[in-house]
């Protein structure tokens, strides 16, 4: 498989001036046996005088994230800290982001993240976030017995933080700790080695499709993506339940959403689109269609959005 540079687009992001005005946001590549599994590494750092809700248009992927939130100018160890396994978000995510705060992600690439954690499907995370702990046992301090531990194996699919453990112990105290960002990456990639990856040619098959439905805009259908995989309809929908978390169709729609926001932002330097040829391009059966997909997962038609980015 193919290992790609840290993206570097803003897909997915609401306002993204908006809020990269606000944050630190980097992408960094994992060690090389990783690429082939992950996207890359983000991380985040803010200080903000005022509060600021973030909206993400979510990636058909999972996303294993630290966190650590405090009041400004207090200790770091003082702060509030969760680490949690985000799985593939089915509508917009709504994260307000205050006072000061750090995130070091990992974002898997669509199908990446079984060979890590095969006991399950992937669809078992679905629109949940759940505590890392309930993942992968061993990455809580083995001498943390406390509540944090243990409290809660679900915090729903509008959650926005995952169980609070309190002072970081364990990996989330060697993701979150370091200031420097070689140092973070450098934990996450002994985290992930820790736990795999574990040989999974389905998994492999599945990041190989995504990709396609990514890059090749003349797979517009299930039976498209099916027919250039070789495999029967139905063999298709099970390789996405268990190794991506959400059938092809959906996948596909999702893209074709981040294309239309891209397009959007662009509006104001680029002119506004052309929404029906945009909708014959993505392979929508007419304009109101794409309108309607639009709408139902960002909250405003695209015309609106792109006069203004904004959410209800």
């Amino acid at each position: 498989m193919s290992a790609p540079a840290p993206r570097r687009d803003t897909r997915g992001i609401v306002d993204p001036a908006g809020l990269l005005s606000r944050v630190r946001f980097r992408r960094h590549l994992p060690a090389p046996q990783l690429r082939p599994y992950l996207e890359h590494y983000w991380l985040i750092d803010w200080e903000l005088p005022e509060p600021y809700a973030s909206h993400v248009v979510p990636h058909p992927s999972v996303n294993v994230v630290f966190q650590r939130y405090g009041p400004l100018g207090a200790p770091a160890a003082g702060g509030s800290t969760s680490a949690e396994v985000a799985g593939i978000g089915l509508g917009l995510f709504t994260h307000k982001l205050e006072e000061a705060g750090r995130v070091c992600g990992i974002q898997f690439r669509p199908g990446g993240f079984r060979p890590f954690a095969p006991a399950w499907p992937v669809s078992t995370w679905t629109g949940r976030r759940v505590p890392l702990t309930e993942v992968f046992p061993d990455a809580a301090d083995p001498t943390d017995t406390g509540a944090g531990a243990e409290r809660g194996t679900d915090t729903g699919a509008g959650a926005e933080r995952g169980t609070d453990t309190g002072a970081a112990s364990g990996v989330p105290a060697a993701v979150l700790s370091p200031d420097e960002d070689h140092a973070r990456v450098a934990a996450l990639d002994a985290f992930l080695l820790a736990h795999g990856p574990a040989p999974d040619p389905a998994a492999d098959l599945a990041v190989e499709l995504v990709e396609l439905v990514r890059s090749d805009r003349t797979i517009r259908r299930a039976s498209r993506l099916a027919t250039a995989s070789g495999l029967s309809a139905r063999s298709l929908q099970r390789l996405f339940a268990s190794r991506v978390g959400v059938g092809p169709k959906w996948v596909i729609l999702r893209y074709r959403i981040h294309e239309a926001l891209e397009r959007a932002e662009a509006a104001e330097t680029a002119g506004t689109p052309d929404w029906a040829a945009l909708a014959a391009e993505l392979g929508y059966s007419d304009q109101a269609h794409l309108v309607r997909d639009f709408t139902a997962t960002i909250g405003v038609p695209p015309t609106a959005y792109a006069r203004g980015p904004s959410v209800p």
